[in-house]
């Protein structure tokens, strides 16, 4: 009974210091404006099941920020700060959960030195459709050079609960080039370079949970038949196969150009490895000494292989690195047949987008898992579309051959890598609109008909503030259905243990 009586003295005291740290907004000066927060959640669709959309006021001289969220019903949800409304997490879902399909009204006031002000309601849509339950990515400095601290870590989105799976003090070297099937952790493929490199592989379709964790396998993806390691992963629909490229690159900085660096491709292959009985499948229309081939992606059904090509650079200029020449690499969308019942490729390849013949080129094509469309970035040439200002979104559809830019979701600035969501309905975005400097995820959604809504960025608990403090890029945003159970200790033993298994090439 005392420690009843106890707690709820606690909880009182708690509720009263809340309510002595709130203000009440009086007075207020009536603005015609929407409020300018940062980050810019006005007028967006969010998932049902999204984390709370915690802002700031963009204009740094406020004293203090309220918001008040309502449903049509009359529920309301508010939270009020000194430099961020930090919304109650279960009362945030509660109140998404009762309006899935409908709208939210936002209210803010900001004080400032003149007193409070309070603007123009904006709406939040709330779709029904909800999102993976996270979201795993690289934290990289964006520099050119040199290794600094790096990792691979995992965002559950309905929180901001972060955790890092592996990061490179456990080993000398980069992590990068991480992949699921359609977002389940139970098929992993992982890429280390450096004095340690190697492909992690962890999949589940033969092999059963040791002590609660997926087993995983380092291999050497480097053969002779082939150009080097194996890169840019993408899972077939069955978990057997992971297409890959293999690229040899160079690096070029501008030295007038808005886009700094440019990363090119001197050769590269397309290549299919089948997991089960560890093969590289090769095929000569995949490994043309006159085509870059790269960035392989399966279609949804599995029997496609989509992919970028581009002709090379003639072998007598590349050493001229001549920014003529860089210019003149343009990349369409290619397909070729892949039997997944036999690991076989078709006789032909058909060109699906001609991007060069409109000076533009193709990167990172990226099928919805229902087969209805395939997103993929536009810019001026190249494949490193990552350093593109230019950089933007297209959306084609897969039934009708219709390509249209996704003009809600792009911006001013760079838009590069993307992803589906299991339910294709939701698309992670990666996006320099903020600073121009930083890679930052962005969300949108999709919905049958190919409609695009406004893009919004990762929620965080305190935007500006944690934005501010973390000077790193979030580079190749990947959902996953579930948490990915990631032993990194076990993983960093295995990556450094100089055993290798080594990947054949089908005869």
């Amino acid at each position: 009974m005392k420690k009843i009586l106890y707690r709820c003295w606690l909880l009182a005291i708690g509720c009263w210091l809340l309510a002595a740290c709130t203000e009440t907004v009086s007075d207020a000066k009536q603005e015609a404006a929407q409020p300018d927060i940062y980050p810019d959640y006005i007028g967006v669709t969010i998932p049902v099941n999204i984390a709370p959309l915690n802002f700031n006021m963009a204009d740094e001289t406020a004293l203090r920020i309220d918001a008040v969220i309502t449903d049509r019903h009359g529920h309301e949800l508010h939270s009020q700060g000194d430099d961020a409304v930090d919304f109650d997490l279960d009362d945030w879902h509660t109140l998404l959960g009762d309006t899935p399909g409908d709208s939210l009204t936002v209210t803010v006031s900001a004080k400032y030195d003149d007193g409070w002000h309070t603007y123009r309601p904006f709406v939040l849509y709330v779709s029904p459709d909800s999102i993976d339950y996270g979201l795993c990515y690289r934290l990289i400095a964006p520099g050119y050079e040199v290794w600094s601290k790096m990792g691979i870590y995992e965002r559950d989105l309905s929180s901001f609960d972060e955790r890092a799976l592996i990061e490179n003090t456990q080993f000398e070297g980069c992590v990068n080039c991480h992949s699921f099937n359609r977002g389940n952790p139970a098929d992993m493929s992982l890429h280390i370079r450096g004095p340690h490199g190697a492909t992690l592989l962890r999949h589940n379709g033969q092999r059963s949970m040791v002590n609660g964790q997926w087993s995983m396998a380092a291999y050497d993806t480097k053969t002779p038949q082939t150009l080097g390691l194996c890169v840019y992963p993408y899972w077939h629909p069955s978990g057997r196969y992971i297409a890959y490229s293999t690229n040899t690159t160079r690096q070029l900085f501008h030295s007038a150009d808005p886009n700094r660096i440019e990363v090119f491709d001197e050769a590269s292959d397309v290549q299919v490895y089948d997991v089960e009985k560890n093969e590289l499948i090769l095929s000569p229309l995949l490994k043309q000494d006159s085509i870059f081939e790269t960035f392989p992606v399966f279609s949804a059904d599995g029997r496609s292989l989509y992919f970028c090509a581009a002709r090379a650079i003639p072998e007598t200029n590349q050493s001229e690195q001549s920014s003529v020449l860089l210019d003149s690499i343009r990349y369409n969308l290619c397909r070729i047949d892949f039997d997944p019942a036999t690991g076989t490729f078709g006789d032909h390849i058909d060109t699906i987008i001609d991007a060069a013949a409109q000076q533009k080129s193709i990167s990172f094509p990226r099928p919805s898992y229902n087969g209805r469309f395939l997103c993929y970035t536009l810019s001026d040439y190249g494949q490193f579309s990552i350093w593109h200002h230019e950089a933007d979104l297209w959306l084609l559809d897969l039934t009708t051959g219709e390509s249209r830019p996704m003009t809600a979701a792009n911006s001013d600035d760079t838009e590069s890598f993307h992803n589906w969501t299991a339910n294709s309905r939701w698309l992670v975005v990666s996006s320099r609109r903020d600073d121009g400097l930083f890679t930052r995820p962005y969300f949108c959604h999709v919905d049958a008909d190919g409609r695009v809504s406004k893009a919004f960025m990762l929620p965080q608990r305190n935007p500006r503030q944690f934005y501010r403090d973390r000077f790193l890029s979030f580079n190749v945003p990947e959902f996953i259905i579930a948490p990915t159970r990631f032993d990194g200790r076990h993983a960093a033993r295995i990556i450094n243990d100089p055993s290798r298994t080594p990947f054949t090439v089908r005869k």
